[in-house]
């Protein structure tokens, strides 16, 4: 299995929020051929916006096929290839029915790859598959991807929800992300950059340590314990008002007193609005 390494993600946060897993009939025919055949797939195909079953079966077929392997779909008028990734459920991705840690772990990678911006941005994505064996992550990407965001878990499948833990302290407000969905400044709660992610506060305080990896190992919500990924940046995607530049993320003062020093209104970099 490849390593995480240069992982890019871009899923729009309509991918997540109305993905379709929990009726496209994946979830009981298995991700390979026989379960593209069905009905309720190519219905839930055709009757999305141009573009958008596409873009999320990107994402689900890189998460679930390892590298070096691809699945198409034909709608009869376009064929669509979709190449894998992270190899994350194998029993899944052979066209069994998901396990319960297939669900979750799925899940917890769609949610990894969501970006309010659309941007595509490398990530590391760590944790292990749903057969309990551990993504690679090689020392060169441990480097360069040194700074801790989030934890993601949850099941997309069964409407169990989906959510998100800082693993570090939260954004102040100066910073923001290029990513916005998982490190934030806000308190728990919906997301208000991301729905329909939940945010819980700090993972420390509702997740457990794999102490050989050094990441969680499940995450607990109510009394149910999901299987996490955790992902990591390259410290310069997280961005703060006063350097000079003014980020995807960040956006003009406001209140034309060119005072504002907050991400969200911050004259340094991105001037006044209107002015």
């Amino acid at each position: 299995m490849a390593g995480a390494l240069a992982v890019t993600n871009g899923l729009a946060t309509n991918g997540l929020a109305t993905n379709g897993l929990a009726t496209n009939g994946l979830a009981l025919n298995g991700l390979a051929t026989n379960g593209l055949s069905t009905t309720d797939f190519s219905t839930w195909f055709s009757s999305n916006p141009v573009g958008y079953s596409d873009m999320v079966m990107k994402y689900v077929v890189a998460c679930a096929y390892a590298e070096g392997q691809t699945l198409s779909y034909s709608n009869g008028v376009t064929t669509f290839t979709w190449y894998g990734r992270l190899g994350l459920t194998p029993g899944w991705a052979s066209g069994n029915s998901a396990t319960e840690n297939e669900q979750q772990i799925i899940s917890a990678c769609l949610a990894a790859h969501v970006n309010k911006f659309g941007a595509h941005v490398n990530i590391s994505i760590r944790g292990q598959n749903a057969l309990g064996n551990p993504i690679p992550v090689t020392t060169s990407e441990s480097s360069t991807f040194s700074e801790p965001e989030a934890a993601f878990f949850g099941n997309l499948f069964t409407g169990e929800g989906i959510y998100a833990c800082n693993n570090r302290g939260p954004l102040n407000p100066t910073e923001s992300s290029a990513r916005a969905c998982g490190l934030s400044s806000q308190g728990t709660g919906a997301s208000i950059e991301c729905p329909p992610i939940q945010h819980t506060g700090q993972c420390s305080s509702i997740c457990v340590i794999d102490k050989l990896r050094g990441d969680y190992a499940r995450c607990t919500i109510g009394r149910k314990a999901y299987l996490p990924l955790t992902t990591h940046l390259k410290p310069s995607d997280i961005y703060k008002c006063g350097d000079g530049t003014c980020q995807l993320s960040e956006s003009c003062d406001s209140t034309k007193t060119r005072s504002g020093i907050s991400y969200d209104n911050c004259n340094a970099d991105c001037g006044v609005c209107g002015a």
